[in-house]
């Protein structure tokens, strides 16, 4: 491989660039902030090279990991560490791209919002580029454990940044910030010690200004809980997660027995940026006796709780074993179980105390969460006793427990309806039949509902049913007085029911009365024992399914318009009857679209409803 020695000139990715000029250009009121995400920074390069040194001797050194901050005589300010350092490599992947998905969607969302791009910004975690909102040039002078040759990263934050060979005499970086005429004053002693107490003082390394060292220096989650503010909390919560938010929920947590271990983990307020990626990782660290290990250990926490921030440290792990052993330690698999089974005993905790708050938690993670109905059959009763849904019931948010205290005499089922969009879910005609009779029904508007009903058929004894699916048997239900209306009279639907499929032959599995519906005249269900329709639905747009199987038609025996064309039916010469077919044909569509669907043929539903339309008006016979 050819080697670089001279100074070389290269362009910031788009999204960088894009993302500099809106940092530098914008002037927070907080925006000291920059020296605690370089602080962390630090940090992290010092806990990488704690654990690289386990495994490679060559990389130990004598010297204590520290921090050290100095102010320069030019109005500058620098930022040392002696951790794993960077070569020219790193420094192209580190400080020349954004290496994430979703970086386009991040940059539009930061353009548009005004109000919080700070806390925007901490979503995504691009913190050494909050330098630029104090510094027009930032150089970082690296060199990398075990390596020998050291470069300079130099650049004013306008679209290029330079990386040349340079002189250092141990492994570690230094960031150097030459402050704009308007950021002077973080150049002062009094300045930075202020900053440093308020966000960095849960630093485990020290955080040095001179001989002084400005911080504890000790690991928090070691300290017992009673003495931790809930500043500090906060602080340790922005350093670990790159966030700006406040937590949600804070769990600080000590195991002593068998497998000794302390966990201090945090639920942030808004969803992390990468909370729906397809990797689905974690962003729990990992320590054993204090030494980092990893930042995405695969089995410490599972999936469906990653968006826990925080640390775990384990007293009883190896420090000799390897990432890859991790994976399948026995000692790890009971950390993590004990780890989740506290989680789920804490939201449980929250939504019985603070029901409001914790639907907040639950519109940010509520999708998440449910993925464990699907993916952890053995605590699957824990999860459920702490997912909540909206329902037909209730104004606020329900429980499944709640939901069954509610149910009426004589009904034996948990309803419900799933679908996309909650609002359209409220408003379907399937609907109709049970507000009639005041039957609750709950609205799953996640995808993942769908795939975790086939996992669990019954909760507490009480079978789920799709209301979109098989017969509505209501007639066992008794009905609350003000919503029992009484009987009123049902048209006879045999001979029109008859003409329809004659008419749309294979186009439905079958045409029958419907007891569901009171306000409209039609719907589409899927037969009992069918795929029900939101899941078929789902497939065909993931293009897993190509072809849905034919539905059931039902028909509301008590609307005018089927009662009078069930008349019409009756009459002689209803065979030949071209009203009749295009009814039936506009029937299906109406109540496709009712159900977020597209007419099969587009042009022919626009003819048919052309051709009735010019009957009712008289313009044609």
């Amino acid at each position: 491989m050819t080697e670089v020695l001279e100074k070389e000139t290269f362009s910031f990715q788009t999204e960088v660039g894009q993302l500099l000029e809106i940092v530098a250009g914008s002037l927070y009121s907080n925006r000291e902030v920059f020296l605690r995400e370089l602080v962390s920074n630090a940090s992290d390069a010092c806990d990488k090279l704690r654990y690289a040194a386990l495994t490679e001797a060559s990389l130990a050194s004598s010297e204590d990991f520290a921090i050290t901050l100095e102010l320069g005589k030019n109005k500058t300010l620098s930022i040392s560490d002696n951790g794993i350092g960077m070569n020219h490599a790193d420094l192209l992947e580190t400080l020349g791209t954004i290496a994430k998905s979703g970086t386009g969607a991040f940059i539009e969302a930061l353009k548009a919002e005004e109000k919080d791009k700070v806390g925007l910004i901490g979503q995504f975690g691009v913190g050494f580029y909050s330098a630029f909102m104090v510094a027009n040039q930032v150089d970082v002078l690296t060199r990398k454990a075990g390596e020998s040759k050291a470069w300079l990263w130099s650049s004013d934050g306008k679209g290029s940044f330079t990386i040349e060979p340079a002189e250092r005499d141990t492994n570690g970086t230094t960031v150097t910030l030459h402050l704009k005429k308007d950021a002077k004053e973080f150049a002062e002693e009094v300045r930075i010690r202020h900053i440093i107490k308020t966000y960095s003082e849960h630093i485990s390394f020290p955080v040095k200004l001179g001989d002084e060292t400005l911080n504890a220096a000790e690991a928090l989650w070691a300290r017992p809980a009673k003495e931790i503010t809930e500043e500090q909390y906060t602080e340790f919560y922005r350093h670990a997660a790159r966030a700006f938010d406040v937590p949600w929920h804070v769990m600080h947590n000590r195991v002593e027995g068998t497998l000794n271990h302390t966990s201090l983990l945090f639920v942030p307020s808004v969803q992390p940026f990468d909370l729906f990626e397809p990797e689905r990782k974690s962003h729990v660290k990992l320590y054993i006796n204090r030494v980092f290990i990893s930042e995405t250990t695969k089995d410490l926490i599972p999936a469906y709780l990653r968006f826990l921030r925080g640390v775990v440290d384990s007293q009883d792990l190896s420090l000799n074993v390897s990432r890859e052993m991790l994976q399948t330690d026995p000692q790890l698999v009971k950390i993590r179980t004990s780890i989740t089974k506290k989680v789920l005993s804490e939201l449980k905790k929250k939504a019985t105390r603070a029901p409001e708050q914790y639907a907040t938690f639950w519109g940010n993670f509520g999708a998440v969460l449910k993925e464990g109905l699907v993916e952890d059959a053995a605590l699957r009763d824990r999860i459920l006793e702490v997912c909540r849904f909206a329902s037909t019931g209730a104004e606020s948010l329900t429980s499944l427990t709640d939901y069954m205290a509610r149910m009426k005499e004589g009904q034996d089922t948990i309803f419900y309806i799933a679908g996309d969009d909650t609002a359209k879910l409220a408003q379907s005609p399937h609907l109709e039949g049970f507000k009639a009779k005041g039957v609750e029904v709950l609205l799953l508007s996640d995808h993942v509902d769908e795939f975790w009903l086939q996992h669990i058929t019954e909760y507490n004894g009480k079978p789920f049913k799709s209301i979109t699916r098989g017969a509505a048997d209501l007639d066992d239900i008794k009905a609350d007085k003000k919503n029992d209306k009484g009987k009123t009279d049902e048209a006879d639907l045999s001979e029109l029911i008859a003409a329809i499929k004659v008419e749309l032959g294979e186009t439905v599995k079958d045409v029958r009365p419907s007891k569901r519906l009171t306000d409209s005249p039609v719907c589409l269900i899927a037969d009992d024992g069918d795929m029900d329709v939101n899941l078929e639905r789902l497939l065909k747009r993931h293009g897993q399914l190509e072809r849905g199987v034919p539905r059931v038609l039902e028909l509301n025996p008590k609307h005018a318009i089927i009662t009078s064309l069930a008349e019409r039916a009756k009459s002689d010469g209803a065979s030949d009857d071209e009203l009749l077919k295009d009814a039936a044909h506009l029937l299906v569509d109406q109540a496709r679209i009712v159900d977020g669907e597209t007419p099969a043929d587009p042009s022919e539903f626009a003819r048919r409803l052309g051709s009735v339309m010019a009957r009712a008006f008289g313009a044609s016979k």
